[in-house]
């Protein structure tokens, strides 16, 4: 005779190991309160990157200095997805100069994504929580300073754009648009989706997006939501990339947006219908 499963949906995000065969189940909260693996690391930070030659450098220099004056330990991992540029070049060529630092790339031969690179970097990571930074270096030091030094206040620490340096009025009313849209859908009241959010890393392996596109950083934020996480909004500075060219406005992210609101009101009906039973 099957059991009816009694965990709260609540409790059954990760589980850690007791003893040689017993497991328990354990929020989130309690993961972050529980003592480390000898191999684990406080943070991961992702590195996607994608031909920015231009910005790749300063990217990890910004990244470092911001990590080296924090007592947290770390890693990073980069990502490059299929650049045709000399990226992985000069990648190659800041690891062997700064052996110090726990630097790892791994290379792809054909272009995947930014969304299904985040989620793989989650799988790879040794860091308890994990965080996206672009190599587009679009954020600064002092934006990344303030961003771990949050770190294990919230099951998820929300940055949002007090001022973002150098972008376009365009951009800027398509990301007010977007972000009252999805507040509209999902009920929840956030300021800004967008803006890679510091996850503890089992979330983001268990409640990671599908999506390709635009809004897989907003799925997994209404999705954490959803189930009840606890978040911390915080007011940061943004910058524009030196170099190249930003790809958010193109038509696979607008089909990927349309998508995305679809399921998003899809499952809050889903809630609706639930709450009433």
């Amino acid at each position: 005779m099957n059991q009816k499963n009694t965990y709260k949906k609540s409790e059954i995000k990760c589980f850690m190991q007791k003893e040689n065969n017993l497991y328990e189940f354990i929020g989130a909260k309690s993961l972050s309160k529980s003592m480390p693996y000898k191999w684990e690391k406080d943070i991961t930070i992702l590195v996607p990157c994608y031909n920015e030659e231009g910005n790749i450098i300063d990217t990890f220099n910004t990244i470092t200095s911001a990590l080296v004056e924090t007592k947290l330990s770390w890693e990073i991992i980069v990502i490059d997805d299929a650049s045709v540029d000399k990226s992985i070049e000069l990648i190659c060529h800041y690891i062997k100069d700064h052996p110090n630092y726990n630097i790892v790339l791994m290379t792809r031969k054909e272009n995947i994504g930014l969304a299904q690179n985040y989620i793989e970097g989650a799988f790879m990571a040794k860091g308890r929580y994990y965080k996206l930074i672009s190599g587009d270096n679009a954020e600064p030091k002092q934006t990344l300073a303030k961003i771990f030094s949050f770190l294990g206040k919230a099951d998820m620490i929300i940055p949002y754009p007090a001022k973002i340096e150098g972008r376009s009025f365009m951009r800027h009313m398509f990301s007010k648009i977007y972000t009252f849209i999805v507040n509209t859908i999902s009920n929840h009241r956030i300021k800004y989706y967008n803006g890679a959010a510091l996850h503890l890393t089992c979330n983001v392996m268990r409640w990671h997006t599908d999506y390709h596109g635009y809004s897989f950083q907003a799925d997994i934020i209404t999705r954490l939501l959803d189930q009840g996480m606890s978040y911390m909004e915080i007011p940061v500075t943004y910058q524009e990339r030196k170099t190249g060219v930003s790809t958010a406005l193109k038509l696979k992210n607008y089909l990927s947006v349309g998508h995305f609101f679809l399921d998003l009101l899809i499952r809050r009906m889903g809630r609706a219908y639930r709450s009433k039973k």
